[in-house]
């Protein structure tokens, strides 16, 4: 007999590094989930920005069935087609010639890292080897990313950082002019950053920065690990800024919740990565690939893309009718569908408690540090999920007003 697991169960066997909401989710389709007992939750989420194309796509579920009857994996010791189409449809979307595959944003990151690093050292010297971040940055879990990454509270109690990493004010470019030269290797920023709080780079900064990278011979890191892949409206962030890195991170959306992600850049940069010089066991894997071209056809195509301003305005609208009658929110920012809701001085670091409020009320959203909520949700939620949606968060303010 199978025994059905519960809450409990994680608290049993899972590592307490998560704090999950204490109903199991089961089953989802579109943007949509339900939850064992039968439970119905609107999804503003996205499994944080990752299924860009709703729960249980058909297409995708065909192409993933389709490819799990041929081949699963092979290793980096051979390629594989959907890989080639891949890598193919990403160089010729892009200003990249090169793509690196591997399987989460942390991953790409520290590739990217690596890279820049590598690069500095063949044709510059081993003395150039800093990197900039910029503070409230989040980056990835692996020791190196954590420390690039500009939030002390995730990087603190692990022992000596990797050294040569040192963080900026996020669009304070005199911040960035005081710490770059001739030793900086990459700049490496989130044209928006998720974590620290949906905070949007401006245009002049991000010019101002790419402009030094040139000056001082650095390499220019967009993560586009969340914004990427189409969350804003554009494919790649770095088109709405009209501004070419040197390098860019996808992960998240790329697979739309299959494992992949992957470092793009240039033949000139790449060629340093020399046969054994990097690599990722399941880069590339067939299986994940074969998700990632479907995915990429959908998001790529006009109707998403120019659905996610629309849909952005949908959003926003509902969002300022819900502060016009409740006063909670201080601002909303964001592009697109990666979108940030602050809330004012009167309800400051209670994001968790109205996280936790709207879960009970059937809606699934995000913060983005304690005093942000955030909304990440499918590319193609559906007009009818955004309103259903906006009444259980409109409810949701509703209580959490009347009790504070």
């Amino acid at each position: 007999m199978n025994i059905i697991p519960n809450i409990k169960d994680f608290y049993n066997y899972i590592l307490p590094i998560y704090s999950p909401q204490n109903k199991i989710p089961v089953k989802g389709y579109g943007s949509k989930i339900w939850v064992q007992d039968g439970s119905e939750y609107i999804d503003f989420a996205g499994g944080i920005a990752v299924n860009a194309l709703g729960h249980s796509n058909p297409t995708l579920i065909s192409a993933l069935k389709e490819q799990a009857d041929k081949i699963w994996h092979l290793s980096n010791l051979y390629t594989n087609e959907p890989a080639l189409c891949l890598a193919k449809k990403l160089v010729q979307k892009t200003f990249a010639d090169k793509v690196f595959f591997c399987s989460s944003g942390a991953e790409a990151n520290e590739a990217a890292l690596k890279l820049a690093r590598r690069y500095a050292y063949n044709f510059f010297g081993s003395q150039k080897n800093i990197i900039i971040s910029f503070k409230r940055s989040f980056h990835g879990r692996t020791l190196f990313t954590v420390n690039v990454g500009g939030k002390k509270k995730y990087s603190k109690g692990f022992g000596p950082a990797p050294i040569g990493i040192i963080h900026a004010e996020f669009n304070n470019i005199n911040s960035v002019r005081k710490l770059i030269n001739n030793y900086t290797c990459a700049v490496i920023i989130e044209p928006i950053q998720g974590e620290g709080g949906i905070n949007v780079a401006k245009h002049y900064f991000l010019e101002e920065v790419h402009y030094l990278c040139k000056k001082y011979n650095a390499l220019l890191i967009f993560d586009e690990v969340q914004c990427g892949m189409g969350r804003i409206g554009k494919l790649f962030t770095y088109m709405h800024y009209n501004i070419k890195p040197d390098i860019i991170t996808l992960a998240k959306s790329i697979g739309c919740g299959f494992p992949l992600a992957a470092m793009l850049t240039t033949n000139n940069i790449g060629k340093v990565f020399s046969l054994g010089v990097h690599g990722s066991t399941y880069g590339g894997n067939p299986l994940a690939c074969a998700v990632g071209n479907t995915a990429f056809d959908i998001i790529s195509s006009n109707e998403v893309l120019s659905g996610v301003e629309k849909k952005h305005e949908l959003f926003k609208n509902h969002i300022k009718r819900i502060n016009l009658e409740f006063d909670i929110f201080k601002e909303i920012r964001g592009i697109g569908l990666l979108i940030g809701i602050e809330l004012n001085k009167n309800y400051i670091n209670r994001g968790r408690d109205i996280l936790k409020l709207a879960f009970e009320n059937g809606l699934m959203l995000l913060n983005a540090g304690n005093n942000v909520l955030r909304l990440a949700p499918s590319l193609i939620i559906s007009n009818e999920e955004i309103e259903e949606g906006m009444k259980r968060f409109y409810k949701t303010i509703k209580i959490f007003k009347k009790n504070n």
